[in-house]
């Protein structure tokens, strides 16, 4: 049966390129996974993974309620980029709303050039297009070679793009795959202020269970607590105290009342590990409220090394010390 997976729109986004990796991505694993059963069939979709239709959405909230609608079953959209940092319209579709789990994740190297239609010189641009990070992260450029143009926002750089061979829009910034794709021209190349920058996409789904562990995961979380002293420090003791590598942690407003928000996790980990099982349990007494986002493979660097203490021999022994504690047994 065919798959369909939403992701940021129209093509020729970075989120496009996101989504085509992913796909390779999770095909690879499968057949990494099945192993022999791959040498004893015909698979003409390119692994195990089902023929995947990818949809471009107009914008991620549109993407997102696809999938909470079950008008696909999947998702691609940015989370966080390295210069940026995080977009704060992902995070509050993951904090607020019907849950939705991450189930894979890829990082894009983000390059950006200055399309226009062909025939058209630097001095003739009067405005430019982009999407509010691209902006951001075409700022020098734009202020030094064209200080007098306007920067005008689109939902996504290819749709400034779009815009652009439409005629309504002198330049956008925007990935190279957009110009191949628009048939646009770089009068300037490489132009984001940040050489090396990347953005992290995820893969969303509606709650499943999560992938199988691979020893190098990370799992996602969001945390409610009451604004009283300590309860943030609680919440990251519970992880420290089971030898668990916090990676990221930010907050977003609750939408219920100033001062109050929602602290967004990623840790090192997967849910069926002890260590994280048994500090998720704890989160969930302690919390006044707890979403799990998923447990899923991280697509670069490696988990730092489990202290001996955390380790799954760790978990087992110690239950079976309690174990023969109750038996009436002791050392």
């Amino acid at each position: 049966m065919t798959q369909r997976w939403a992701y940021l729109g129209p093509e020729g986004t970075f989120t496009q390129q996101a989504v085509l990796t992913l796909r390779e991505q999770l095909s690879a694993a499968e057949q990494s996974v099945a192993g022999q059963r791959l040498l004893q069939e015909d698979i003409s979709t390119g692994g195990l993974l089902p023929p995947t239709e990818l949809l471009p959405a107009a914008g991620i909230a549109k993407a997102i309620a696809a999938v909470r609608s079950g008008t696909v079953d999947a998702a691609c959209v940015p989370l966080e980029n390295s210069v940026e940092g995080s977009v704060p319209l992902t995070l509050d579709e993951l904090t607020h709303g019907d849950p939705l789990v991450i189930v894979a994740e890829t990082y894009v190297q983000i390059t950006f050039d200055l399309l226009v239609r062909p025939g058209t010189a630097i001095a003739d641009i009067r405005s430019v297009g982009s999407h509010p990070h691209g902006h951001a992260q075409v700022r020098g450029f734009v202020t030094a070679t064209l200080p007098d143009a306007e920067s005008v926002v689109y939902s996504s750089t290819a749709a400034a793009a779009e815009a652009v061979l439409a005629g309504g829009l002198d330049a956008a910034a925007a990935a190279p795959l957009a110009g191949r794709k628009y048939g646009l021209e770089s009068v300037a190349t490489d132009i984001g202020e940040v050489r090396g920058a990347v953005t992290r996409f995820v893969l969303l789904r509606r709650p499943s269970p999560p992938p199988p562990a691979t020893g190098n995961d990370r799992t996602s979380l969001v945390v409610f607590v009451d604004n009283q002293p300590g309860t943030l420090l609680a919440v990251l003791a519970e992880l420290a105290n089971r030898g668990i590598n916090l990676t990221r942690l930010e907050s977003r407003p609750s939408r219920v009342k100033m001062g109050e928000y929602y602290f967004l996790l990623d840790a090192d980990g997967h849910v069926s590990e002890p260590a994280m099982a048994e500090a998720i349990s704890a989160l969930h007494r302690r919390s006044a409220g707890l979403r799990y986002l998923g447990s899923y493979q991280r697509a670069v660097g490696a988990a730092g090394p489990v202290p001996p203490y955390a380790s799954t021999e760790a978990f087992a022994a110690a239950t079976a010390f309690v174990a023969s504690i109750t038996a009436g047994e002791t050392s």
